[in-house]
């Protein structure tokens, strides 16, 4: 097996995690180059996701690859999965909290508060559709990701929640 190269991931304050992703248009080798080269980067960073916004793309595509690691010893074992222009459907009105790292944000974990069940659409590498209900961890990973995609990092998701908070009690 060849080793992809890895690549930098952004940091925050970095631009590009806070600019929305464009959709991906062309189904062509340089995508899955880039699909290798970030599912290798995923997984030397010990991560169960990566956009491509982390990697200083702008493509609307991100991995989601759940398996238990350092960062995550009770995650749920699932093959890698590219997601290319994805889209949430619907979701739950249930939420529930769970402690959230982010590659781009080093040494920090967060309570962040998720949909339970969503409905998502996306298509993969070779542009081919797909739809499914995704629930629990692999839901919270799809939804970590498709932040990345609309700019929205950990750090403004927990802003979003509290702004909600506040705007409800008022």
């Amino acid at each position: 097996m060849q080793l992809k190269p890895l690549l930098s991931i952004a940091t925050t304050g970095e631009e590009i995690l806070t600019q929305i992703a464009e959709p991906v248009t062309v189904f062509d080798q340089a995508l899955h180059t880039l699909a290798d080269s970030m599912l290798s980067t995923m997984q030397n960073a010990n991560g169960v996701g990566i956009a491509a916004t982390q990697v200083f793309s702008r493509a609307a595509m991100f991995i989601m690859a759940s398996n238990p690691n350092e960062r995550y010893p009770d995650a749920l074992l699932m093959a890698p999965t590219v997601v290319i222009n994805p889209q949430i459907l619907s979701a739950s009105t249930a939420t529930e909290a769970g402690i959230e790292g982010c590659l781009s944000i080093p040494g920090q974990r967060l309570s962040i508060w998720r949909n339970s069940e969503i409905e998502v659409q996306y298509q993969s590498l070779d542009g081919q559709l797909y739809q499914q209900t995704l629930t629990g961890f692999v839901a919270r990973i799809f939804q970590h990701e498709y932040d990345h995609l609309q700019g929205i990092t950990l750090l403004e998701r927990v802003n979003l929640i509290a702004t909600q908070v506040q705007v409800t009690q008022c």
